[in-house]
């Protein structure tokens, strides 16, 4: 270990806290612990304190923490080759395209080291799609208001919070926003100039709103029938958070475009977008990532999909999905300041008439890690290896958290 990190452990938890205060860009407002290792559903912080984790490192962590399986992959991995770059081909990334976008059912995939890189990456293919076609550089994006697509500025031009925007203005432009499930407010929008419309399957950040099949369809047949590209964010309803691999096939519409990262690298950072073969549009210079798709971020991907496949991940989400789908409703039954339960399979929200900042940091205290979505949703993302035990065990902590604060 680094002598810098023995000597950070040797002080107490608030000097390492203020030593990071005076270094980190403040830019997250942080809860006060330092988390320092984790064992499946538990993260244990510097002091000791044991933590149920509902959070997943954001919906990140679908295996649980020290997977032995996937921690010795990566390791062998380390050993062998971390990086070339893309001038040359790595096995590991081989075998990952392929069998992601098998999955997905895309043919063409590109590796990022993020979702909000992904994000980026389809900006591009659509524009360059429609570039291709017409030869103009004029054209529109349809996204989503309460939509989340990442922080860059690209990713921050089609996402649907004008708090986040105005601050970095001007944006990307040619970028309008329709009201999500209502496709009638898609149509009004659309021109001779729009080349793609950008959704998540499953809104997160926004407050988790599943889209309606209906919705989904139809912006299909929009897409078909204008050749506008229609580009799906899974990169947190998919990887099995929907008890699906992707969210969108739980109603049967496949996108022209898909976004990916969180879970798929289970910590590491990756993510990717992928294209079917009509819409990959982007050709040799107009896009590159020195790390993306490097031998280790492979490596990592195929050991997640190797685990998703023999631990039957995507089954137990859907079992124990509903299971925690049913006591949510319970506890939404039982408390009147509840006025919303929304989700399916590991991805859920319970929404209150009240912000919910101040739960949040009483369960943590309790020893439940829970986040928000905005300021009056508590999201239940749990890594997908959550049990009906730990569900159980949630709701006890929950509901005590809240009526110490009521």
């Amino acid at each position: 270990m680094s002598k810098a990190i023995e000597d950070l452990k040797k002080l107490s938890r608030e000097e390492a806290i203020a030593c990071a205060e005076q270094s980190l860009l403040h830019t997250y407002n942080r809860y006060q612990i330092i988390l320092e290792k984790g064992e499946g559903m538990y993260l244990f912080d510097s002091e000791g304190k044991k933590y149920l984790d509902f959070c997943a490192g954001i919906a990140v962590f679908a295996l649980g923490y020290k997977n032995e399986r996937f921690n010795q992959a990566v390791k062998d991995q380390v050993d062998q080759l971390v990086h070339t770059s893309n001038y040359y081909y790595n096995f590991p990334s081989i075998a990952a395209a392929q069998r992601l976008t098998k999955l997905a059912h895309m043919d063409r995939v590109f590796f990022t080291n993020s979702g909000t890189e992904a994000i980026e990456g389809a900006i591009k293919t659509a524009r360059k799609y429609a570039f291709n076609k017409d030869g103009r550089t004029d054209h529109e994006i349809i996204a989503m208001n309460h939509s989340f697509h990442g922080r860059s500025m690209g990713a921050l031009s089609v996402t649907g919070n004008p708090h986040y925007q105005e601050a970095f203005k001007p944006l990307i432009g040619g970028v309008k926003f329709a009201e999500y499930n209502n496709l009638d407010s898609v149509k009004e929008l659309v021109t001779d100039r729009t080349c793609a419309i950008i959704l998540e399957p499953i809104q997160g950040e926004g407050g988790i709103y599943p889209a309606t099949e209906e919705f989904l369809k139809g912006l299909r047949a929009l897409c078909d029938e204008k050749d506008i590209l229609l580009i799906f964010d899974e990169i947190q309803c998919g990887m099995g958070r929907s008890g699906m691999m992707f969210a969108c096939q739980r109603y049967g519409v496949d996108p022209d475009i898909m976004t990916v990262a969180k879970a798929l690298g289970c910590g590491l950072p990756v993510g990717a977008f992928m294209t079917t073969e009509r819409a990959a549009a982007l050709v040799a210079g107009d896009h590159g990532s020195t790390y993306g798709g490097n031998p280790l971020v492979g490596t990592a991907a195929n050991a997640v999909l190797d685990i998703f496949e023999e631990d039957h991940i995507l089954e137990n989400v859907q079992e124990t999905g509903a299971y925690l789908y049913e006591k949510l409703e319970a506890v939404k039954a039982a408390h009147p300041e509840i006025t919303g339960h929304r989700g399916v399979g590991f991805i859920q929200g319970l929404e209150f008439d009240r912000p919910v900042g101040a739960l949040v940091s009483k369960c943590i205290e309790n020893g439940l890690i829970l986040i928000s979505a905005g300021t009056n949703v508590i999201r239940f993302i749990p890594p997908l290896i959550a049990k009906k035990e730990h569900v159980d065990t949630m709701i006890e902590i929950l509901e005590s958290s809240m009526t110490s604060i009521n």
